[in-house]
């Protein structure tokens, strides 16, 4: 097959690239920084520019998450579009584009996939994430510098510092704040579920109305109430939630930290700085006795990437729980989940006197990963699905 591939900054592009053209299937990339997820005339005239001149067609348009600008495009020059999200909820697939019969898309979050197979999306399928540990193996193979990289506990990722909520927290009515702040405190309390959209009730949303502006594209259908929930709450609440376990591991734990957010209020926590995805961030996962992973709770019950990304390199992994870990994962064998801050203190203090028990559960989780959740056989069952629906 030829395929053309929007290329943005998602983390696991490259792996998807390498594997398609492993697969024997050629590969071309196009770039191009836009103006709206939704509209870009620029980039529409390239793109279509490119669909309607090659001398070999393309079977399909390929990305990462979701742009109605390359569906409408698609959709005008006959061409299939094919996503795959990783992210969730994605607020650009609440749009009227999301309905071209051009579209086939596959989401890693199963509530997702039934809300919008619900709306009567045409081609649309359940597909988890995945990693390429074979090329984490190379990597860790070679490594001669893993020592660099070791830790008692890790974390890798952002501490949403710079989040919605604590610019518009100023200038919300007191009881609005602490409306808020209750709703963020049961979020925090509730492992593998999300009450935050159901929370916020007609009232609330009328007031929020007086102080927040719902910024949208003319075709977008998504409500205030996604939107808030999503891009101002739901940030919060992981802020508050790293932030909070970080810091309550810190003090009875050696804690790294790698990433870009600011950590002065983390005085306990060892800042290492960011690290590279493809380079750095494996031996990480493979050096460290703990790495944490913490689900933001608008993946309401999907996997996120890095769960696949610790277990691939062969990490130990404790996670929050999410509702379909067990579908792929027996847990307490393969990897540990906590379900509140003193919960996770706890086991992190278990794990790390326990170094054998540690090390067969990193084993278990790293063999069922390779073994049935690569990179490749999620594309090959992805492009399965794609001639089928011809």
């Amino acid at each position: 097959m030829k395929i053309l591939i929007y290329r943005w900054n998602s983390y696991n592009y490259v792996d998807i690239v390498a594997n398609l053209q492993a697969m024997g299937h050629t590969v071309e990339l196009i770039e191009h920084t836009m103006v709206s997820y939704d509209e870009d005339e620029v980039f529409a005239a390239r793109l279509t520019g490119i669909l309607t001149e090659a001398e070999i067609p393309y079977d399909f348009v390929f990305t990462v998450n979701y742009y109605a600008v390359i569906s409408d495009t698609c959709e005008r020059c006959g061409v299939k579009y094919v996503i795959w999200t990783c992210d969730n909820p994605l607020i650009s697939m609440y749009h009227r584009s999301f309905f071209n019969d051009c579209n086939y898309v596959f989401t890693f979050d199963r509530t997702n996939y039934i809300e919008f197979k619900e709306m009567g999306a045409k081609h649309i399928w359940y597909l988890p994430l995945a990693v390429d540990a074979e090329r984490q193996d190379a990597l860790l193979q070679d490594a001669d510098d893993l020592y660099l990289f070791a830790n008692d506990i890790a974390f890798v990722g952002s501490l949403y510092e710079r989040n919605t909520y604590d610019k518009l927290e100023a200038s919300l009515p007191n009881y609005l704040r602490g409306y808020f702040d209750a709703v963020i405190e049961a979020q925090l309390n509730i492992s593998g579920g999300n009450i935050i959209e159901s929370m916020l009730t007609v009232d609330v949303l009328q007031q929020v109305e007086e102080y927040f502006k719902l910024d949208k594209s003319e075709g977008s259908f998504a409500d205030l109430g996604l939107i808030f929930s999503t891009t101002v709450l739901g940030f919060k609440v992981a802020a508050v939630e790293r932030r909070r376990a970080l810091a309550a591991l810190a003090r009875k734990y050696q804690v790294a930290i790698y990433t870009g957010s600011n950590t002065a209020d983390l005085p306990r926590v060892e800042y290492r700085g960011s690290v590279d995805y493809w380079s750095q961030m494996p031996k990480v996962f493979h050096a460290s006795k703990i790495n944490l992973n913490f689900t933001i709770p608008n993946i309401k019950s999907g996997l996120p990437l890095r769960i696949w990304d610790v277990l691939g390199a062969g990490g130990f992994l404790m996670t929050n729980y999410q509702a379909e870990l067990p579908s792929y994962f027996e847990i307490g064998k393969d990897l540990v989940c906590f379900e509140s801050e003193q919960e996770l203190v706890e086991k992190c203090g278990y794990y790390l006197t326990h170094e054998e028990e540690r090390r067969e559960i990193a084993e278990s989780g790293y063999q069922k990963v390779k073994a049935g959740h690569s990179i490749r056989a999620r594309l090959e069952a992805m492009l399965d699905h794609v001639t089928e629906a011809l």
